[in-house]
């Protein structure tokens, strides 16, 4: 029957292989960085608990062996129940579990490409996971290497700081028991969903009032009316602005849900976000958009004295969650066209216009739309022929700058493979809505000549005035940018908003095809 001593030395082994360092492989001179006089250094320790404190990153501990680690290292320091060999195996499986670690921290566990999130691989910053653990170990600061590795992000900090919130509140009594069913009207429709408005009574009051509390919505000290209203309402308004829904202090299916979802099930929403974070592209430009889908939120940023600063925030409308999503990527926005035409896309143009076309021929002249022929033609003739061209892919449908024109007055433009764009819209109504996905893909923008003003700010020429009458012109004006500014389309579904933890919907699914490739790595 093998001894617990060569159990352990087979699992390092195999975890030394397993992480691509082979036994005499290049840490094997390294012995005396873990290794002094037979028996391990505090370096060794201290690897061992840096790796047990990987979930505090949203990490897994056990994709480091750390369990085996440290009961080797124990048996390690019962001296001299290791030989030279043993001790060389359990330095490579040090050095590579602490690399892979320094690794994941760095740069994530996954590629974001193998989830079809377009961003190009970063510019090296410099970090070796291997240069630096050897310095680390020399200097006997491996703590300072995991801080250098992890995202130096103050998002990032304020989500693991929200981590070990969740995770401290755990499998908590409140969340034990299941929120009774939602108040119904007497007459309401079988199968309609209940729902909690103000002046109602509901069995769940109690139940209700200590998940609040705990989650920091409710903080009223005082005894609560035993109907709904005053401070419970409060309490669920902030509830549900934290979790990007409509804000009326009605428990209605969506809110209930949201209350539902465990401490538990947060803290792995917090671990999906911190993961990509991780991979997500930062820029050293001056300044930089940023627009968060799950949120509807554009955010323009600028760099002062070494400081991110928000200069802009407004609300956005992206792609429809069913069929057009708005995709994932980065790019440099380099232009912007006053009195824009609206060029259909065409897969628009196949599934939706021309159809259109075909049973109402009218339509291209109440829309302002024109086809361009091959030859650069412009037609406004509805034609069977036309027709097939732009079916063929060898002509387009474009709609003239004007009041209908779906782009609305500006457009901002950087070449991406998807065709994907900010702009202004006619239809600003749809800003007042609580989920905005409602477009085919491109992001409108609720404060236009805002943006456009942050785009330009180093063009001083183009000031508010000139700003708003090419916009109004009617006459198409492109004008390209003096500077790059960079545009991160994103996708978080948790955020900590002036020190205060929000979650959006999964509108997407990104979250859920996120945690199963994690699994499958």
């Amino acid at each position: 029957m093998p001894t617990p001593s060569t159990v352990f030395r087979a699992l390092l082994r195999s975890l030394a292989l397993a992480m691509g360092v082979a036994a005499g492989g290049a840490w094997a001179s390294e012995l005396p960085l873990w290794f002094d006089a037979g028996g391990p250094r505090p370096q060794a320790w201290q690897a061992v608990e840096l790796l047990a404190g990987a979930p505090g990153h949203g990490l897994i501990a056990e994709d480091y062996g750390v369990d085996a680690l440290g009961l080797q290292v124990a048996e390690a320091a019962q001296a001299p129940s290791l030989d030279d060999a043993a001790q060389e195996r359990l330095a490579q499986a040090l050095s590579a579990a602490m690399q892979r670690y320094l690794s994941d921290l760095h740069q994530g566990r996954l590629d974001p490409r193998r989830i079809n999130h377009h961003f190009r691989p970063p510019a090296s910053d410099g970090f070796d996971p291997a240069e630096r653990l050897r310095e680390g170990l020399q200097a006997g600061q491996l703590a300072d290497v995991v801080r250098e590795a992890a995202p130096r992000l103050s998002q990032y900090e304020a989500l693991r700081q929200a981590l070990a919130r969740m995770r401290a509140l755990g499998d908590h009594p409140a969340w034990r028991q299941e929120l009774p069913p939602l108040p119904r009207p007497a007459r309401s429709q079988p199968g309609r969903p209940g729902k909690l408005e103000p002046g109602q009574t509901w069995a769940g009051l109690a139940l209700l009032a200590e998940r609040l509390r705990l989650l920091g919505d409710l903080t009223a000290d005082e005894p609560l009316p035993v109907v709904y209203e005053g401070a419970w309402v409060e309490a669920v308004q902030r509830f549900q602005e934290r979790h990007g829904l409509e804000v009326d202090g009605v428990v209605g299916k969506d809110t209930w849900a949201a209350l539902r979802v465990t401490p538990g099930e947060r803290a792995q929403q917090i671990a999906l976000n911190l993961e990509r974070l991780r991979w997500t592209p930062l820029t050293e430009a001056q300044r930089m958009i940023v627009v968060n889908i799950p949120e509807f939120v554009l955010r323009a940023y600028e760099v002062r004295e070494g400081r991110i600063v928000v200069h802009q925030t407004m609300k956005i409308i992206v792609g429809k969650a069913m069929d057009t999503r708005t995709p994932v990527f980065e790019e440099e926005m380099r232009s912007i066209e006053f009195s824009p035409y609206w060029n259909v896309p065409p897969s628009i143009a196949r599934t939706e216009t021309v159809p259109k076309l075909q049973r109402d021929p009218g339509y291209l002249a109440r829309e302002d739309m024109e086809f361009v022929l091959l030859d650069g033609l412009v037609s406004t003739e509805v034609t069977p022929y036309v027709l097939a061209e732009v079916l063929a892919g060898r002509a387009r449908i474009r709609q003239r700058p004007g009041p209908k024109n779906a782009l609305g007055a500006i457009k901002f433009s950087f070449p991406n493979r998807d065709h994907i764009y900010l702009h202004h819209t006619p239809a600003a109504q749809l800003f007042g809505k609580g989920r905005r996905d409602f477009s085919h893909g491109c992001v409108r923008v609720e404060q236009p000549v805002e943006l456009a003003l942050f785009v330009l700010q180093d063009m001083p020429q183009w000031n508010e005035q000139r700003v708003r009458e090419a916009m109004a012109a009617g006459q198409l004006q492109a004008v390209r940018l003096s500077t790059p500014v960079p545009v991160l389309i994103t996708y978080g579904t948790a955020l900590v908003k002036q020190g205060r933890l929000h979650f959006y919907p999964d509108i997407y699914g990104h979250d859920r095809e996120l945690a199963e490739a994690l699994r499958q790595r």
